[in-house]
C-alpha cells in the first residue's frame, strides 16, 4: 500500500477529514472530529497508528513483527503499524477499518445515525 493509497483509503470513510494539528507531515485522520488514524506519510518505512480492540491487540502484536504497540499513543488501545509489504494490503485495510467503526462505535447516537445517513 502507498502513502496516497492510504490516504485515500482513510478518507474514503463517511465522515473521515484529514487534518495536520501537529504539522504538514503527520496526517491526522478523524471521523467527526475523533481521531482513527495518524501517519507522517513521507516516513519510510510508511506507519499509521490505529485504534484497536485492547483484547485483540496483544495478539496482533504477537503474530506480527510490524504490529507494535502504538507510538506516543496509549499502548493499551493503539498500535503502529508498518505499512512495508510484509503484511497484506487486505489486513492493513481491515485494521484501517476497525479503528475508524471503534471510533465511530464511542460517538454520541445522534452523530453515529448522522454518518448512516451520509
Amino acid at each position: 500500500m502507498t502513502p496516497q493509497e492510504l490516504r485515500a483509503f482513510c478518507l474514503d470513510f463517511g465522515g473521515a477529514a484529514e487534518e495536520f494539528p501537529f504539522g504538514p507531515e503527520t496526517s491526522v485522520f478523524k471521523v467527526l472530529g475523533k481521531l482513527f488514524a495518524l501517519s507522517a506519510l513521507d516516513a519510510e518505512p510508511l506507519t499509521v497508528n490505529l485504534k484497536c480492540d485492547p483484547e485483540i491487540a496483544p495478539r496482533l502484536r504477537a503474530e506480527h513483527e510490524e504490529i507494535v504497540p502504538g507510538w506516543h499513543m496509549n499502548k493499551r488501545h493503539w498500535n503502529t503499524v508498518t505499512v512495508d509489504g510484509q503484511l497484506p494490503d487486505r489486513m492493513v485495510r481491515e485494521l484501517i477499518e476497525d479503528s475508524y467503526d471503534l471510533v465511530v462505535a464511542g460517538l454520541p447516537k445522534a452523530e453515529r445515525l448522522r454518518l448512516d445517513r451520509a
